[in-house]
């Protein structure tokens, strides 16, 4: 990568922050300055084997903690942050998932209560082969076991929200946060509003990999080293977090139920593909109908996580989106370092 050394960061245990505001910044960080920030898994690193039971070795509301936040030099309410991931390498040679007893898709929970009994809490381990590229699913009660794509995704990224709130890093909202999709790998821009001076940013919740929709609430989580590359926009606000890749532009909604956070993120992203291509509202949302794709983030957090996206090879004519900055940064981190 040119430009200039990277800043590094790696938090001690004690300054790791689990709140999206009401944190000072432990760094103040340039437009196109390139980050390498060191975080811990959701479970801060205490769940390491099968009888580390999350309910017994981590404590509320002490889980999925982020490193951060970074204030970032002219960023005003209004501006638009992009946050350009370089590059997500897993810290350790291992990562682990959960069940929980009231959390996840497929049990009861406080918002969805039934009378069938909790589910069991059970961990596993999951060994991380980072030269074959390989994720390996061991089976807890059979022999079964198979390698899976390690594919690394940072499951919480985002800013302060506005109105001097602070916001759980459990909760994904319009500020980001646990957005918890596999989307936001290595090579894709987020697109982040602005609500306070500074912006605020931090990230952290590795997965090793996740499927869409993070059914039993927990990824294949890890603690990562994050490259990174942030850049403010003036003068353009972004009220939902959008995504682009060298392929598709995404918005992404949160919301509970999941049918608003679907018609958040849909309705953004055919007033983006509008104002890319110059196409009347209409016709974008026939687009989009047919040319989109819909991925969940996830169905199991306190604001449930939602896609839209669309290929932009699809939209005619379309003007590069923030004025070319994925392409720029993209370019910059393909360089040498």
């Amino acid at each position: 990568m040119t430009g200039m050394d990277p800043i590094v960061y790696r938090p001690a245990r004690d300054e790791l922050a689990y709140t999206f505001g009401g944190r000072m910044p432990v760094a103040h960080v340039r437009s196109g300055d390139v980050l390498d920030v060191v975080t811990e898994d959701c479970f801060g690193g205490l769940v390491r084997g099968p009888g580390d039971l999350p309910s017994q070795v981590c404590r509320m509301p002490y889980l999925n903690p982020v490193s951060g936040p970074f204030f970032v030099e002219d960023a005003e309410p209004g501006d638009t942050l992009a946050v350009h991931l370089v590059s997500i390498t897993p810290a350790r040679d291992w990562g682990v998932s959960s069940t929980f007893p009231h959390f996840g898709a497929l049990t009861s929970t406080s918002q969805t209560a039934t009378l069938q009994p909790p589910l069991q809490e059970r961990v596993w381990v999951y060994g991380i082969d980072r030269q074959a590229g390989t994720v390996r699913f061991q089976a807890t009660e059979t022999e079964h076991r198979v390698d899976l794509p390690l594919d690394p995704m940072i499951g919480t990224i985002g800013v302060a929200p506005g109105g001097m709130e602070s916001r759980s890093t459990i909760v994904p909202d319009s500020h980001g946060g646990n957005l918890d999709t596999p989307e936001l790998r290595a090579g894709a821009t987020l697109y982040l509003g602005v609500n306070v001076h500074g912006a605020m940013l931090a990230l952290g919740d590795g997965h090793a990999r996740q499927g869409e929709g993070e059914a039993c609430g927990v990824g294949v989580e890890i603690a990562t080293t994050t490259t990174l590359i942030v850049e403010v926009i003036k003068g353009m606000p972004t009220l939902w977090p959008r995504l682009e890749t060298d392929r598709e532009i995404m918005s992404i909604g949160c919301a509970r139920p999941l049918e608003d956070a679907y018609r958040i993120a849909q309705r953004d992203l055919v007033a983006w593909t509008s104002a890319l291509t110059g196409l009347e509202e209409l016709d974008a949302y026939q687009l989009v109908s047919q040319a989109g794709r819909a991925p969940i983030g996830n169905v199991c957090d306190p604001n449930y996580t939602v896609l839209a996206a669309v290929d932009k090879a699809l939209l005619p004519a379309a003007a590069a989106a923030y004025g070319g900055v994925h392409g720029r940064l993209r370019q910059r981190s393909a360089g040498p370092r």
